[in-house]
């Protein structure tokens, strides 16, 4: 363990989908919950470069050895920079039986917020993370974007792959967003959508599917229809992306709604 950096167990509940990084090939954003109750960011984490016993998935317990701060000129509090060389997984991902109940423990105990009542949190204190539960849940936007990564990206994993080290990281020509309305104000919000397994969920449709429309359909209807259900508790893991500190749905906790007790 690095000098300076404490161990923290961490239960993982976000992972977005991988971005190329010139310093570090590519980064997942990722975020979880402390044993007592506090939002923390990994950053920087090269996720599909580490060993296979270091590829947590969400919902698992870690352990991993945490700096004081966040990397670089993140100054965000709850970001912390990891010894990746510390981390070890620490069971399997807590299941979701008895209407997803170890995972309800702790989400419910968590405080929720709007997302004005965020970006509010964001000027006073660098509060970037937190979760909202949407009164309403309005639509999903699929809308077209560059279907290829810059020129400097491209370039960059030319000069890995003659080294061996890179990765084929798909490019997803879709941009996604929800759009909701919190408690506190009827003007819904449209924020774009960072989730890793929307991300995947696309590419193994459009893969199977051979159409990119239909994967589009197939990713609202997860999304939307069941995530979102009317059956669905549904929230939304929130946090701000570095340096614009623009607010994204960077994960989902949808489980059913708890069942009213019968009056006689």
């Amino acid at each position: 363990m690095r000098p300076g950096f404490e161990l923290t167990r961490l239960l993982i509940t976000v992972m977005t989908y991988p971005n190329p990084s010139r310093t570090y090939q590519e980064t997942v954003c990722t975020a979880g919950i402390t044993e007592d109750g506090r939002w923390v960011r990994l950053y920087p984490i090269d996720y599909r470069y580490r060993p296979e016993h270091q590829k947590f998935r969400k919902w698992q317990w870690i352990e991993v050895a945490l700096a004081s701060r966040g990397h670089g000129t993140d100054q965000r509090i709850e970001s912390r920079e990891p010894d990746l060389d510390a981390l070890r997984i620490l069971g399997e991902p807590l299941p979701t039986k008895d209407n997803w109940l170890a995972r309800r423990q702790i989400i419910d105990a968590m405080p929720h917020h709007t997302v004005g009542q965020l970006e509010a949190l964001y000027n006073s204190r660098r509060v970037s993370l937190g979760i909202v539960r949407p009164r309403k849940v309005r639509d999903l936007i699929a809308t077209p974007v560059d279907r290829e990564w810059p020129e400097k990206h491209r370039a960059l994993w030319t000069q890995l792959r003659l080294f061996g080290e890179q990765k084929p990281l798909a490019k997803i020509p879709f941009k996604f967003q929800y759009v909701f309305e919190c408690e506190d104000r009827d003007k819904p919000h449209t924020i774009m959508i960072e989730d890793w397994e929307l991300g995947v969920l696309f590419l193994k449709e459009r893969d199977r599917k051979v159409s990119e429309e239909a994967a589009v359909q197939s990713v609202r209807e997860k999304f939307l229809d069941e995530i979102c259900g009317r059956d669905r508790d549904t929230r939304f893991f929130m946090g701000t992306y570095h340096p614009y500190n623009q607010w994204l749905v960077l994960g989902t906790f949808w489980p059913p709604k708890e069942r009213q007790p019968r009056l006689f």
